[in-house]
Parts: C-alpha cells; structure tokens; sequence
C-alpha cells in the first residue's frame, strides 16, 4: 500500500492479481494509447473491451481516455446474461494514483467514472484532481428486466450469483483488473489507490476494507450503509407504523409536523453545545435528554404540539425492529433537526417522482431489495407501487425479520453474510491496519436511511478492539442536522478525501474539518448564508467558545 510493499507483492495478495500480470502482454505497455486499446492490446484475461475513445477536456473535467469494458461474463441459474460493466477514465496528465468509485443504491448502472469526491458540493471529483477512477454496474444490468417494472432494478436477486457479485465479489474482481489497467496504459503502476463512495458505496467500501485490506490505501465512507438487510427490515417497520396514522405514507407527517418536531428537539438539545444555533452538536447529550412524549398534545390541544399517533409512531420508528423476543433487528435512531429536511421526507415520506410519488423512496427500492435480494427464499414481487407497498405493510417483521440470515438451497450465503464485512459485529480491520491503511467515515445525524447511531455503534466496537486507539487509522466524523449524504439542516459543504489524502500520503491526522453552508441550501430562518462549522472526529463534538455565532472559528472540539 502506497509505499509499504511494491506494487507487485501487494498486487499478488489480490483476487485474481497473479492471473493478470502472469497473463498480460508485456509489451504492448509502453504502446498503449487511447485510440489503440481494444481486446487484444490490453491484453487482460477475461475483460473484452467494447470502447476506447480520448474526450476533450471540458470546464470540470481534464482531457482523459475512456476505456468501456466488460468482464466475469456468464449465464446465471435465473437464465439471464450477467457480467461486470465497467469504465475507466485515465486523464492524460494523470497524478499517479487510482479511485475506485463505489456507486450507490441497487448499483445496476455504470455511472459516469468521475469519482464524485461526495459532500453537498458537487464540483469535486477525483478525475478532476487527476486520478484514474473506476466505475462499474456491480455485475448486473438493471434494465434486464424492464417487465418487472420498479421491482426490475432488484430482480437479479433471484439469481445466487448475481448476489453475490452485488456484495462483494464485483469489487474483489475489478480492483486488479483496473491497477493493472492503469499499469498497462500508463507503463506505471498506481502510487496510492483509494475508495470512495457513500450510502450503498460506502457499504462496497467499508466491505472492501474488510476482504481487501492491504490492496487500497484509503477509504473515504459515506452515510455506510454496512448493514443494508437490517435497514430494508426497518424500512418495512416506517411504512407500516407511518400508514397507521391515517392510513397514508404521504400524508402521514406534513411538512408542518416535522418542523414541530425539530422546533422539540432544538427546544430539549440546543443550548447543550453552548449556543442556541438550530443546531445540536452533543448528539449523546440530546439523545439522553430529549422526550417526544413531553411534546405531544394533551386532550383539546392542537396548537405547537405533536399529535400522539404521530409522536407514537415516531417513537417505534426511531426505537427501530425487534424480532418476536423483542430484540434489535436493526438500530435505533438519533433525534436531531434534520428532520425538517427535505431529503428526511424524500426517503421516508414521499419522493414526489412519478411513478414513485405514492411511495417514499424507500418504499420502493426497501421493499423490492427486502422481497428478492435481502431474503431467503427470495419472493418475486411485481413493480408497480401499490404491489411495493403492499409487501412491506404485510411483512411480519417479528417472525420474518431473521430471514436476512436465512440460506437455502441453492442461496449457500445468506444476505447478512454476503452485504456485510465478515468482521462486522466484531470489526478489527486487521489486515487494512497493519498495511497502513487509512479510513475517514462521515454520516448524518439525521440520515433517514441509515442509521448514524448504528455506524456509531460500529466505531465504539473498533475502538474497544484498539483499547481505545482505533481513531489512529479509523476516524468517524457526525454532521448534525445532515440526512442521506448530503442536504438538509446542516454545512454540508466539507473536502474530507483532502483530509484522507493527507493522512495517507504525508501522515497528517486529521483533526477538526471546516464544513459550511451551501448558498441557496435550505436552512432554518435566521441562518447566514455563509454560515460555517467544524466537524469533530468522534467523540469530540463542537462547543462553542465565544465569538461569530456564523463561524467555526467560534467553536472547539473537546
């Protein structure tokens, strides 16, 4: 890893690494260019190249080769063609070093290989810093299955193997394939390779730490969605206890009632962190001090008060799925005022896109995932919303719930197994560690589709691992106010992947991270446009000390 082992040895340690330099051709190296790379020049057992064209640099983008490919090519037991797509750009003044962009949700779709450095601000992305990025379909189409409508992006659920190509096999596969891509095109191998990615990327990335350790020298972690099986039980406990409101996602918690909400936890948590700001910092403190029921409206009260249906189903949402023994299925929830934001009711209420606009996104793609990739047996469950819906109000939670731990038959690895890091109930990152390896995580408090608590929890295990000292290699950043990777009440705007370039490459340890608002991002009344913060490594949180209420100048990290 970077400069802890040659390229060779570190390469050897990798899935299939041997096969490709023992079988690439050697000399076509310093011959390459874009406008010559094809099957045969490349020279990599297994990939077929389908395209390889030079794109002019753009006012984002610098002048780069992409290079489109395809490889672990096969016909599955369901009886469809599968196979790894994939792309890589290589930008003509390269850095020397590798991104592996890890893509979220259902995968399903080679996104455009511009490793998005993530945050709120989009602008940044790995290709425009000069780094070779990959980026691939995590080895199944999405559009195969065009019948089964907005259950088609899960269907290849139904096949064992495409399973597990999805957890973990696709990125075992590919991170040899694309540094020896870069060897052969650049005649040099990749000085530091990284992995970024959040939600379902940050998944693939905190997966790969754990089966991969010593062949990438940092991860950069979004919102990690490392126990995705337990999320899509969750996801059928928001729909059914948001239904039984009024018998109607959409239309369960209005906009007004989620402000009344966060309006209750600024009341109960703001002034904890030393200045009523409409923001909570001590996340712990709040977490032990707020109360919905002192909230809710008592008899003939309608006014600046939560209804008790609303407040209750709330209450089992973020206290999360118990099995019939009454034991944690999943996490529980942090209260926060993200909650006010627009992405929070994205996912959990309703995300206002036909034909999905009747379900709450995760009403979509929870209930398909739960129905035919999460569970054993899988169930084929038809697209259209109402049948979505349907599956998750019916899902017995209590009895079913384990079947995220269920194989059977030709399902040899169940989805807990498969999604997961092996190690992550007892997460030691051994191998990752003792290569130098680096990982910066960030999640939102007020994530609605994972759990900041559960990610916390994670950290709190690594570092009873490391007697206390796992922040050494492993650091955990929470954004308050911040929902599903980016938006919400919150500075959303913050450049972690420089903090992990600069750990990794010149062994400087990342500390507090100036975060800021984004011009014309919501944002609660009386908030400046140019409002900052600091973000504190788990588990300072910010406190402030006096001075501008807008500036991170004005806070520590204690």
């Amino acid at each position: 890893m970077g400069n802890q082992q040659p390229f060779s040895h570190r390469l050897s340690k990798v899935s299939l690494g041997a096969l490709l330099i023992a079988g690439a051709s050697q000399s076509a190296y310093a011959q390459l260019s874009c406008s010559n790379v094809n099957t045969d020049t490349l020279g990599i057992p297994g990939v077929r190249v389908e395209s390889s064209q030079p794109v002019a640099e753009s006012a984002s983008l610098p002048a780069h080769c992409q290079i489109r490919a395809v490889t672990a090519e096969r016909v599955g037991q369901d009886g469809h063609d599968y196979a790894i797509q994939f792309e890589m750009n290589l930008p003509d003044q390269w850095n020397g070093s590798f991104v592996h962009q890890f893509n979220g949700g259902n995968d399903g779709e080679v996104k455009a290989a511009t490793g998005p450095l993530l945050s709120g601000n989009t602008d940044r992305t790995a290709l425009g810093e000069g780094y070779a990025v990959l980026s691939s379909d995590a080895g199944h189409d999405g559009s195969t299955y065009p019948e089964a409508g907005l259950a088609g992006g899960s269907r290849f659920g139904l096949d064992p193997e495409a399973r597990l190509y999805y957890g973990y096999k696709t990125v075992e596969t590919l991170t040899p394939i694309a540094k020896q891509i870069i060897h052969n095109f650049y005649d040099q191998e990749p000085e530091y390779s990284y992995g970024v990615g959040c939600s379902n990327g940050g998944r693939h990335a905190m997966v790969a730490a754990s089966r991969l350790g010593d062949a990438y020298d940092g991860f950069l972690v979004g919102a990690p969605g490392f126990n995705l099986p337990k999320a899509a039980v969750q996801h059928a406990l928001d729909v059914q206890q948001l239904s039984a409101i009024n018998g109607d996602v959409r239309t369960s918690l209005t906009d007004e009632d989620r402000v009344l909400v966060a309006s209750a936890v600024i009341q109960a948590c703001d002034a904890l962190d030393g200045l009523e700001d409409q923001m909570v910092s001590d996340i712990a403190a709040c977490q032990a001090t707020f109360d919905i029921d002192n909230y809710v409206c008592a008899e003939g009260q309608s006014d600046a008060c939560i209804a008790p249906a609303k407040a209750q189903a709330l209450k089992t949402i973020y206290a999360g799925p118990k099995d019939r023994k009454g034991n944690a299925l999943y996490s529980d929830w942090a209260w926060d005022p993200g909650i006010a934001g627009g992405n929070w009711k994205f996912w959990k209420i309703s995300s206002g896109i036909p034909p999905w606009d009747n379900l709450p996104l995760i009403g979509v793609m929870g209930s398909s995932s739960l129905a035919q990739i999460f569970t054993t047996p899988p169930t084929e469950i038809a697209g259209d919303p109402a049948t979505l819906n349907q599956f998750l109000l019916d899902f017995d939670i209590a009895n079913d719930g384990d079947m995220i731990y269920a194989r059977r038959g030709k399902f040899h690895e169940s989805a807990m197994s498969f999604m997961t890091p092996p190690d992550v109930d007892n997460p030691k990152l051994k191998k990752f560690n003792r290569s130098g390896g680096k990982m910066i995580i960030f999640h939102g408090v007020s994530d609605p589709v994972f759990s900041y608590l559960d990610t916390e929890n994670w950290y709190k295990r690594l570092s009873d691992n490391y007697h206390g000292k796992a922040d050494r290699f492993v650091k955990l950043y929470p954004v308050p106010g911040m929902n599903h990777c980016s938006g919400g009440m919150t500075t959303d705007d913050f450049n972690l992947f420089e903090q992990l370039v600069n750990w990794v490459e010149n062994g400087e340890e990342p500390e507090a991270v100036m975060a800021s608002h984004r011009a014309g991002a919501e944002k609660f009344s009386g908030w400046s446009e140019t409002r900052t913060r600091k973000l504190c490594p788990y588990p300072q949180t910010a406190k402030y000390t006096g001075g501008d209420p807008e500036s991170a100048e004005s806070f520590t990290c204690e």
